[in-house]
C-alpha cells in the first residue's frame, strides 16, 4: 500500500500551530510567522518530505505559475544567456520557466505555442522567428500574456524588449571607421527580419555619414541554412577586389565564428591582414590570440525586464512596454591597436 502524502493539517497537528501558518511559512510567506514557529515548521516539512500539490493549488487559483520561454536556436550564445537571466528573475517571482526551441522554424515556433498554450502556463516570453506575424496576432486576439525579446514586428503591436541594433550597428562602424578603415564590409544573412535589416540600415547610415559611398560599399548577403557553402566565397570575394586592407563586420556570432575559420584556414591574420568585429560575443572569441572586438548585448536586463513586464500582463495591468536597450562595446585587438 503506498504511504499517504503528508498534509499541511499534518504539519500544523505536530507544530502546534494552525494551518494558515503552515501554508504562509511553505510559500514563502515567513515574515508573517513567528521566526521560531517557522523553523520549526520548515523542520516538520523536511523530516515528513512534504511536497505541495501543485495541481489542486492550480485548479484553486486558476494559476500554473509557469512561464513558457521560446528560443530561437539552443545553439546560440544568447539563447543560454538570456534564458539564465529570464530563469533567476522567474524563480524570485516564484515562477517555473519552461522552454523550447523554434531551431528558427515557423511551424516548429506554432507547435510550441500550442504545447505551452495547452498546459495553461500563465504567461508567454518568445523569441519570434521569421514569418510568425500570424501566430502573434493570435496570441493578441486571444487575449494571452506574451512578451517579445531580442525580435519584433513593428508592423504588430506588442510588448517588447530587444537591442537597439540600428545604433548598435552604426557606433561599431563609426569605431572602424575611427581606427583607419576605409574598406569596411558587411557580412549579414538574406533575412526579411527586422533586427538584422535595422543591423544593415546602421551599417550602411554610418558609412554615409562618414563619407564611404559607391565603390567601397561592401555588403553581402549569404542564405542562413547555406552558410558552409556561401560564406567563404563571399569573403574570398571582397577580399580580391583590392589590397587595401578590409575590415569585415558580420552582423552575428555565428557569421563571425566561421568567417574566422575560413579567413585562418585562408591563412590569413587577424589583425595583422584583415580586421575582424562582431555584432554580438562569443566564448569562441576567447581562443583566438587577439581579442575579437564585439558588441554585448545586455541579456541580464533583458530578461529581468522581460520578466517583470509580463507578470504585469498577467495582473491584468494595460501597459505598454517597448524598450530598445544600448548594447555594451567591447575592444579587442581584433581591429588593429587600441
Amino acid at each position: 500500500m503506498a504511504k499517504r502524502k503528508a498534509s499541511l493539517k499534518d504539519i500544523a497537528s505536530l507544530a502546534n500551530v494552525s494551518i494558515a501558518a503552515v501554508s504562509y511559512v511553505l510559500n514563502s510567506q515567513e515574515n508573517k510567522v513567528a521566526p521560531e514557529n517557522a523553523k520549526k515548521i520548515k523542520a516538520i516539512a523536511r523530516k515528513l518530505n512534504y511536497r505541495p500539490n501543485h495541481l489542486a493549488r492550480s485548479l484553486k487559483t486558476q494559476k500554473t505559475h509557469t512561464i513558457g520561454l521560446v528560443v530561437a536556436n539552443i545553439s546560440y550564445r544568447f539563447t543560454t544567456g538570456i534564458t539564465s537571466a529570464i530563469e533567476a528573475q522567474a524563480k524570485k517571482n516564484r515562477y517555473t520557466v519552461i522552454f523550447g526551441s523554434s531551431d528558427e522554424h515557423v511551424e516548429k515556433f506554432d507547435d510550441l505555442l500550442n504545447v505551452f498554450i495547452n498546459r495553461q502556463v500563465d504567461g508567454l516570453i518568445l523569441v519570434p522567428v521569421e514569418n510568425s506575424e500570424k501566430e502573434i496576432n493570435f496570441l493578441k486576439e486571444q487575449g494571452l500574456p506574451f512578451v517579445l525579446i531580442d525580435r519584433y514586428f513593428p508592423g504588430i503591436s506588442t510588448n517588447y524588449i530587444a537591442v537597439d541594433n540600428y545604433n548598435t550597428a552604426f557606433h561599431a562602424v563609426s569605431y572602424l571607421v575611427d581606427m583607419g578603415n576605409k574598406r569596411i564590409a558587411f557580412i549579414n544573412y538574406k533575412s526579411k527580419q527586422f533586427h538584422l535589416k535595422e543591423r544593415t540600415r546602421g551599417y550602411l547610415e554610418a558609412l554615409k555619414k562618414h563619407n564611404i559611398t559607391g565603390k567601397r560599399l561592401l555588403y553581402r548577403e549569404i542564405r542562413q541554412e547555406h552558410m558552409d557553402k556561401e560564406l567563404g566565397p563571399a569573403i574570398d570575394d571582397l577580399l580580391k577586389h583590392s589590397k587595401e586592407k578590409l575590415a569585415i563586420f558580420f552582423a552575428t556570432d555565428t557569421l563571425a565564428i566561421n568567417g574566422m575559420k575560413h579567413l585562418t584556414r585562408s591563412k590569413l591574420k587577424v589583425p595583422d591582414d584583415v580586421h575582424v568585429l562582431s555584432f554580438d560575443e562569443a566564448e569562441a572569441f576567447e581562443l583566438y590570440p587577439h581579442a575579437i572586438t564585439h558588441c554585448r548585448q545586455p541579456l541580464e536586463a533583458m530578461g529581468k525586464i522581460a520578466v517583470e513586464t509580463l507578470l504585469s500582463i498577467m495582473e491584468d495591468k494595460k501597459i505598454t512596454t517597448q524598450i530598445l536597450l544600448p548594447a555594451d562595446f567591447v575592444a579587442g585587438e581584433s581591429c588593429g591597436e587600441i
